[in-house]
C-alpha cells in the first residue's frame, strides 16, 4: 500500500468468503480427496491471511457470509478455521460478521462463526448483533459498529407488518434500524477511530452482472445511513462486485467484494480484498486484486451454418482452456443436432479445468440447462428468475417487467402468508 503512515492503524477488509461454494465447477483432487474449488477458495483465503501477517496489520474485519449456509461440512469448517487460526497465533484481532448466507434459514443465530465466541478464541470477536466493539490494536483501540444481516421478524414481528406492503415493511424497517443505529452513535467514544461493519444491501450499489441481486432479498437501505460524519470508514459485505459507495470518500463505504467467483455471473469481476489505513481525518485505502481462477463463457450462433461442428472447434480454439472453467453454449436448429459430434467437443475442451456444454435449439424455446439451477440448489424463486434471464439473451427486454411482475405476485403471497399467523 502506498504512501504509509507509520502512525495510522492498519487493517485488512474482506468479505463474502463463501468456502464450500461452487463445487460444480471443481472435479475431485485424486492426490487430496477435495474438490478442487474448495482448494481454489482455501489457497485464495490464505493469500489474503498471508498480507495480513506480512504487513503485519493491526486488525482483520470480515463483512461476512463465510459458507454457502449456516451448516457447513466439519472439512469445510476445518479449512476456514485453519486460516483464520494464524491470526489467533500472530495476535491480530478479528471480528468476523454474520452475514445472510451464515444464519439458519429461521434467522436465528449465526450458527456458522457462534462457535468462535462460544470457544473463547482469544482476539475473536462475533458480530451477530447491532452493537459496538472496543477492540485494542497494538497501534490503539478502534470502536467497531457491528451490523449483521438483518432479518425482518429481527425488528418487527409479524402482527406490525399485517397489512403493509413489502415497500411499506421496508421503510418502517429502516426507520427502525436508524433509530438502533443512532443509539449506538450515540455512545461513541469522539477520540477514537470508528467503522462500521454492515452486511447490507445498499440502495444505489453497482451490481455489474448481478444488477438485478436486490430484487426479493431483504430490503435496501439508502446511503445516507451509512456516510455518517462520525464513521472513519464504513466496511460492508453482501455484494460481491468490489466498489466505493460514496464518491467524495469521506469516509470510504466500500465493498471489497468476494474473494472468489461463486458462479458464471462474476466472471469479469475482479476479485480481492482492501488494506486500509484508519485514522480520525485521514482515511486511505487500496483494493488489492487477487489472482483467481479464471471462468469463460464461449457463446456461439451456429443456426445459419452448413458446417456448424467446425465453426464450434474454431471458437473453442481461439482461447487458452488451461485451468479455466468454461461454459460452452450454442445455439443451433434441431435438424444441426445430428451434425455436433460430442466426443470432438469433449476433446477440444479436455484442457479446461472443467466445462459444462449447453446446447439451445432456436427453432423452439428449450430450456438452456443452467448450472445455477440444478435440482440440488437451493434458490429462492427470485433470485431463481434472475439467473434464468440472465442466460437468455433473447428475452433481454422483457427481463425488468416479468421480474417486476413476479415481485408483485410474491408480495401479494407474503401479504397472504404474514395475515395467516
Amino acid at each position: 500500500m502506498k504512501n504509509l503512515h507509520p502512525n495510522m492503524i492498519k487493517i485488512l477488509h474482506l468479505a463474502d468468503i463463501h468456502i464450500g461454494s461452487g463445487f460444480s465447477h471443481g472435479r475431485i483432487n485424486s492426490a487430496t480427496g477435495l474438490n478442487t474449488r474448495l482448494e481454489d477458495f482455501v489457497n485464495t483465503l490464505s493469500l489474503c491471511i498471508d498480507r495480513a501477517l506480512e504487513e503485519p496489520v493491526d486488525m482483520v474485519i470480515f463483512g461476512g457470509d463465510a459458507f454457502p449456509d449456516a451448516t457447513p461440512a466439519p472439512y469445510v469448517q476445518e479449512a476456514f478455521a485453519s486460516q483464520f487460526r494464524r491470526l489467533v497465533d500472530a495476535d491480530i484481532p478479528t471480528v468476523l460478521l454474520v452475514g445472510n448466507h451464515d444464519l439458519h434459514s429461521q434467522g436465528v443465530g449465526g450458527a456458522s462463526l457462534n462457535i468462535y465466541r462460544t470457544l473463547g478464541v482469544p482476539g475473536f470477536v462475533v458480530g451477530d448483533t447491532l452493537t459496538t466493539h472496543h477492540i485494542q490494536t497494538r497501534n490503539g483501540k478502534v470502536q467497531v459498529i457491528t451490523l449483521p444481516w438483518l432479518t425482518r421478524s429481527a425488528l418487527m414481528t409479524r402482527k406490525e407488518t399485517a397489512g403493509l406492503s413489502m415497500a411499506e415493511v421496508n421503510q418502517l424497517l429502516t426507520e427502525r434500524l436508524e433509530v438502533v443505529l443512532e443509539g449506538e452513535i450515540r455512545k461513541l467514544d469522539p477520540d477514537l477511530p470508528t467503522i462500521l461493519l454492515a452486511h447490507l444491501m445498499a440502495d444505489n450499489a453497482m451490481l455489474g452482472a448481478e444488477r438485478l441481486l436486490a430484487v426479493g432479498k431483504g430490503f435496501t437501505l439508502p446511503l445516507s445511513l451509512l456516510t455518517r460524519p462520525c464513521f472513519n470508514y464504513v466496511a460492508l459485505g453482501h455484494v460481491h462486485c468490489h466498489q466505493n459507495l460514496n464518491k467524495s470518500n469521506d469516509p470510504p463505504v466500500i465493498y471489497p467484494g468476494s474473494i472468489e467467483r461463486v458462479d458464471f455471473s462474476e466472471e469479469k469481476e475482479d476479485k480481492g480484498y482492501v488494506m486500509v489505513e484508519l485514522d480520525q481525518g485521514d482515511t486511505k485505502w487500496e483494493f488489492c486484486p487477487l489472482p483467481v481462477r479464471p471462468f469463460l463463457t464461449i457463446e456461439v450462433d451456429l443456426s445459419k451454418s452448413d458446417d456448424p461442428l467446425s465453426i464450434l472447434l474454431g471458437a473453442i480454439a481461439k482461447h487458452n482452456l488451461d485451468e479455466t472453467v468454461v461454459r460452452l453454449i450454442y445455439k443451433l436448429r434441431s435438424e444441426q443436432l445430428d451434425l455436433i459430434e460430442n466426443s470432438v467437443l469433449h476433446k477440444a475442451l479436455n484442457t479446461a479445468h472443467s466445462y459444462t456444454i449447453q446446447p439451445e435449439l432456436v427453432s423452439q424455446l428449450a430450456k438452456p440447462r443452467i448450472p445455477e439451477l440444478n435440482a440440488s440448489s437451493s434458490i429462492d424463486p427470485m433470485e431463481a428468475l434472475k439467473t434464468y434471464l440472465h442466460n437468455r439473451d433473447d428475452l433481454k427486454d422483457l427481463a425488468t417487467p416479468m421480474l417486476e411482475a413476479a415481485q408483485t405476485l410474491l408480495e401479494e403471497d407474503n401479504h397472504i402468508l404474514l395475515n395467516n399467523f
